[in-house]
């Protein structure tokens, strides 16, 4: 199993790149650059890719309204040359008030805009001619809609590899059953082993079914807050504040994602409690209302007992590859306990 970390420069990105060049020895084989409204990730993703030697550098996420599908190919293309091959292209669609806030953009039809990027970017890395004609996006333009002198191009470089792998952050049904059907790697979110099968186990066996044999399986990136100890569990309070913002408060109370998979996950009358706490304004009460044992189900922190058995249902329910946040006040504290679930995971 790879593992991958979320990179978080909350305290200075160049400081953040450092601790990731310790961690990148320590075991680490993935990170995660974040776009949300915040400085771009392909800017962060090439200083990475200039001052490490072996993680994959995975944009995490790109949403897609923010970039023509050529351009995010491009884009793609130009990381994994300045990284001897290490990008991975995760996507994923961000929310309406982000988009349309933020960007000003209509937020529209996002699996359909997903299935159709990920084919142009194919197109585009195996130097084709770029045309395609689809419901979102059309390809050269057509002449109606423009001067008329649009015209077939091929990508002018030639990519490093003619398929740069490509993570989608997806979680309703159809856009899991998309992902599942063609992307190479999967980055759910609230993913607990022990309820994975109820949440999403449909949406991925009828993706998996359409399937292309010749692509490689689905890599499946889950995991949650890395401690390994003894007396570390009151680590996993500190997900609370996360937890609560996007079960209580992220999108609207008849339209959140993260809300619904924690009711099919078990929790439907603390999905509720938490919302209602949360958007009258009780933040704290909402964190406390959030279950002791969903926060020990969705974590890796505890003794190496612990660590090695959640580890485990996570590999059972399908997960391939960890997707995880080391704890610790320190850069140290982070690289020990990399370095300890490194060793778990290789004895397994």
């Amino acid at each position: 199993m790879r593992i991958s970390s979320l990179l978080s420069y909350a305290g200075g990105f160049k400081d953040a790149v450092k601790e990731v060049q310790v961690l990148e020895k320590a075991g680490l084989d993935v990170v995660w650059v974040p776009e949300a409204y915040s400085f771009d990730a392909p800017s962060a993703m090439g200083y990475l890719a200039a001052n490490t030697e072996r993680v994959t550098i995975a944009s995490g996420i790109l949403p897609i309204y923010t970039r023509t599908p050529t351009l995010l190919a491009m884009t793609a293309a130009g990381i994994d040359y300045l990284s001897d091959g290490r990008c991975m292209l995760g996507l994923g669609a961000s929310g309406p008030q982000v988009i349309e806030g933020f960007h000003g953009v209509p937020y529209t039809n996002p699996v359909g805009r997903i299935r159709e990027i990920i084919e142009i970017c194919r197109m585009v890395w195996r130097r084709e001619r770029v045309q395609h004609l689809g419901r979102h996006y059309q390809i050269p333009l057509p002449q109606n809609l423009g001067t008329g002198l649009g015209k077939p191009l091929k990508l002018i470089n030639h990519p490093v590899r003619e398929e740069i792998p490509i993570a989608i952050a997806s979680l309703g049904d159809t856009s899991v059953a998309m992902t599942a059907e063609l992307a190479d790697a999967w980055l759910p979110a609230f993913y607990t082993a022990d309820a994975a099968k109820a949440v999403w186990g449909e949406a991925l066996a009828k993706g998996s079914a359409k399937r292309d044999p010749n692509r490689a399986p689905l890599e499946i990136f889950a995991g949650g807050g890395v401690a390994i100890g003894k007396g570390v569990e009151h680590l996993r309070n500190l997900s609370r504040p996360q937890t609560a913002l996007y079960v209580g408060g992220m999108g609207a109370r008849s339209k959140n994602f993260y809300n619904d998979i924690f009711c099919k996950s078990g929790f439907a009358k603390e999905a509720k409690l938490i919302q209602d706490l949360y958007l009258a304004g009780d933040k704290k009460a909402a964190e406390a209302a959030i279950p002791d044992d969903y926060l020990a189900r969705n974590s890796l922190i505890g003794d190496e007992g612990f660590v090695r058995e959640r580890v485990l249902a996570l590999k059972e329910s399908g997960v391939t590859a960890l997707n995880v946040g080391f704890m610790g006040s320190s850069t140290a504290e982070r690289v020990a306990n990399c370095e300890k679930l490194r060793n778990i995971v290789d004895s397994l």
